[in-house]
């Protein structure tokens, strides 16, 4: 079929699904600006370059699952793809694991490098340990979304995206204006709603009557699909955290400022989450048909998807940029009542609006090469530029 039409309904979804991920930090953001002070504030967006760095890699993880399963459902090979699905669980939650272990261990430390202001790092400290208790339940989510993506099922994970995020709306709000928490309520709400999606998308991998179905029973690793899986994943998970670790010195210098700009880059930050993530979408579609159809023999297609991704991806930034630009400080006002605070994050925002459009060309074309499992350039691409 016509795959402008087909992109873009797969995508469409997926958009939704992305920005629900991203409502669960901004609507910790929110409701801590809101409803507590701007201390919160400033100690939850202390810590949002340590939970991207972190969650994408995950959402690298999850990429590699992705490009295999869909690979192997254009060619029509259901031994592999269940082997793949089994394995890909394993590894998914053990990195969340792993990550829960260093961010327990480290949190402290690593908030500290980042020179986090001294009446925040508390707060920070406290909010970014409780957030990393949900990081196996975002591995297992995005394993889930990954494999039902790879299968053409986009709405699916949207729904159970839906229900977390109304759950983790009801929760900050419960837990900051009824408890009283600050920064620790708006962490538990958010890991509360994480383990509620990753619960909904495996039970409902767990009825699925095709290759795509899975069964704990017959959960192993295979050491093929782990090395093939890891060797597309590794590098991918590797792009995302390059830009987080760059963006950390970024962090540094923002935290040399006195808590009112600190607590403006919070605010802001959430527009380069709601942009880069719709985009995302699209650089998903873009890998999916380019090795569902790669699996499949059709080469042709292929370039077409990643020109088409590539448009789509462009056109999105462009319109959404334009759109906060023009309505920056009422977006900024979402999360805090401080003038002062709105008024240093519409400098980031200002700035930041003119980029968006210009790195869809690298993100779509990093997809590309990863849809037909070549991760290594890119990477090392990334690692330089950044």
């Amino acid at each position: 079929g016509s795959l402008y039409k087909n992109i873009l309904l797969f995508s469409v979804p997926l958009i939704f699904s992305q920005l629900l991920q991203v409502l669960f930090n901004m609507a910790d953001v929110a409701v801590v600006g809101k409803f507590s002070s701007a201390t919160a504030l400033g100690s939850v967006g202390s810590t949002s370059t340590l939970v991207y760095l972190f969650t994408s890699f995950l959402i690298g993880l999850g990429n590699g699952v992705n490009v295999r399963v869909a690979k192997y459902l254009g060619a029509g090979r259901d031994n592999e793809t269940r082997k793949c699905i089994h394995t890909s669980f394993i590894l998914c939650t053990a990195m969340g694991f792993i990550i829960t272990v260093l961010c327990l261990l480290l949190a402290a430390p690593m908030l500290g490098l980042l020179k986090t202001k001294s009446d925040l790092l508390p707060g920070a400290v406290l909010y970014f340990r409780i957030y990393a208790l949900g990081m196996p339940a975002l591995g297992i989510f995005n394993f889930g979304n990954a494999v039902l993506s790879a299968a053409g099922d986009t709405k699916r994970p949207l729904a159970y995206l839906t229900i977390a995020g109304v759950l983790n709306v009801i929760l900050n709000l419960f837990f900051v204006i009824v408890c009283n928490m600050a920064a620790d309520g708006v962490a538990l709400a958010s890991i509360i709603s994480q383990y509620v999606s990753a619960a909904l998308v495996v039970i409902h991998m767990m009825h699925l009557k095709d290759s795509c179905h899975f069964d704990f029973k017959v959960l192993r690793l295979d050491s093929l699909e782990t090395r093939r899986i890891l060797g597309i994943g590794i590098p991918a998970g590797v792009q995302y955290a390059i830009f987080s670790i760059a963006n950390l010195f970024i962090q540094v210098g923002i935290n040399s400022f006195d808590s009112v700009v600190v607590s403006g880059n919070s605010a802001a930050v959430n527009v380069d989450n709601v942009v880069y993530n719709v985009m995302a979408a699209f650089y998903t579609a873009c890998s999916t048909f380019m090795s569902q159809n790669w699996g499949a023999g059709k080469h042709n297609r292929m370039i077409k998807s990643y020109y088409i991704s590539l448009g789509f991806a462009f056109v999105s930034a462009a319109v959404l940029s334009a759109a906060f630009w023009l309505n920056a400080s009422s977006f900024l006002s979402l999360f805090t009542n401080d003038a002062g605070v709105v008024d240093a994050g519409l400098k980031r925002l200002q700035i930041m609006c003119l980029s968006f459009p210009i790195s869809a060309f690298m993100d779509c074309t990093i997809s590309a090469c990863r849809g037909i499992g070549r991760s290594l350039v890119p990477t090392v691409v990334v690692i330089l530029g950044s």
